[in-house]
């Protein structure tokens, strides 16, 4: 097969050469493509921090028990979809409800 031969795509040079001239590449992909995924519903978590404690004092625990965290006040949040880590974030008030606020965004490695 010649380098002209190759199919609907085009040589890899004519891609090159699409690419530098500002023209879409094949693959390349909008916001408009992910229309088909906007009404899947995901599982948002936010883990304000982490303690371990035997389970003789969980069962001791009634209302108003306070749990000590592994973490500081002010200190950043995870943030979880679908159980996969995809951010760091702050606490936020709004309307007297409790939010979250994101302040770093975890790449995918």
């Amino acid at each position: 097969m010649s380098t002209g031969d190759m199919g609907a795509g085009g040589s890899f040079e004519e891609m090159q050469a699409q690419a530098r001239d500002g023209q879409p590449v094949i693959g390349e992909r909008t916001a408009a493509d992910l229309e088909a995924v906007f009404d899947v519903p995901v599982r948002i978590s936010v883990v304000l921090g982490r303690a371990k404690i035997p389970v003789a004092e969980l069962l001791k625990m009634d209302i108003g028990t306070v749990v000590e965290l592994d973490r500081q006040v002010g200190e950043a949040v995870e943030i979880y979809v679908n159980d996969r880590l995809v951010a760091r974030g702050e606490i936020v008030l709004v309307e007297n409800r409790l939010g979250v606020t994101m302040t770093e965004i975890i790449k995918a490695a």
